[in-house]
């Protein structure tokens, strides 16, 4: 009998059953998650507003108190006046770091305009979830708030979407191993390598963007910008302040100039004026020649 024909037909039935499951999982887990996180929301919004109002339940959604079951990633961003960058830096880089957490980025420049110059730049602090508020109070209180705003994105459903689609990827997998182990033509052997190859890849794709998600939950993210003053300009002098004496020595100076400046001038026209000169100097000299000439014939 040959078992290439149902090894064949069956690595199609696995991959349109793999497409099939990964769309059924992911349905229904989004489903069945949303509608018991929806049950658990209303029980404990309702508890909020029996111990405390409505206004504390609105209080606590505000400071960012994520409902159960729920994967809330929280981004703030923040603009900053402070008095000494490198200062207000470090101060930034101690407390990340006391709640257990780290700068993932940062970056300065330095300013400079009419000899005086003032430090800006940006750091990116990652900090974890349950201490996001107190961070950004921590943050806020470095120096002059200029800008400030928090947000929050629900990726619930796509965490519960990628990791049922993680799990057919894996049965698949193993189903494939199976099929390997049992596979005895060479054509049978390859199509099963190559499908193998495809769903390993798919595999390690879904488990990167997972990760990904679950480690912007873990750990939200706070932007900072942060400038200092600009140094205020110079008023100018007024010139009747300037001392009598520094006065006079800067006319001396301003003679001086003046005068060398003449002389510099008349050194660069010169030639010029000899180009130009010479004609009228020659029929000068030669018209007094013939008035002499002139005046001798008429005395003789």
């Amino acid at each position: 009998m040959n078992r290439g024909r149902p090894i064949g037909v069956l690595l199609v039935v696995l991959v349109l059953l793999a497409g099939c499951g990964g769309s059924a999982g992911g349905a229904a887990g989004g489903g069945g998650d949303s509608a018991s996180v929806a049950e658990t929301n209303v029980e404990a919004e309702r508890a909020a507003d029996a111990d405390s109002g409505g206004d504390g339940g609105d209080a606590a959604r505000t400071d960012g108190t994520a409902a159960a079951g729920r994967s809330i990633v929280r981004t703030g961003e923040v603009r900053l006046r402070v008095e000494n960058y490198e200062r207000a830096r470090a101060n930034l880089t101690a407390a990340v770091e006391a709640r257990g957490g780290y700068v993932s980025d940062s970056s300065k420049r330095i300013n400079d305009r009419d000899g005086a110059s003032w430090t800006a730049g940006r750091v990116v602090l990652r900090v974890p979830a349950e201490n996001f508020s107190d961070t950004m109070e921590t943050v806020e209180n470095e120096g002059r708030v200029l800008e400030s705003s928090t947000s929050t994105q629900d990726v619930t459903d796509q965490m519960v979407d990628l990791q049922a689609r993680l799990d057919n990827l894996r049965a698949e997998r193993d189903r494939l191993r199976e099929l390997y182990q049992r596979a005895n033509d060479t054509e049978d052997v390859l199509a099963v390598e190559r499908r193998l190859s495809e769903v390993q890849t798919e595999i390690e794709r879904t488990e990167a963007r997972l990760q990904n998600l679950q480690r912007r939950v873990a750990y939200s993210t706070i932007t900072i910008e942060m400038t200092e003053p600009q140094p205020d300009r110079p008023a100018p002098d007024q010139w009747y302040d300037t001392p009598v004496l520094a006065a006079f020595l800067d006319s001396v100076h301003g003679v001086g100039v003046v005068l060398r400046a003449f002389v510099v001038g008349v050194a660069y026209a010169a030639p010029y004026l000899l180009v130009l000169l010479t004609p009228f100097a020659v029929v000068g000299a030669l018209l007094y020649r013939l008035r002499r000439r002139l005046l001798g014939d008429d005395g003789e």
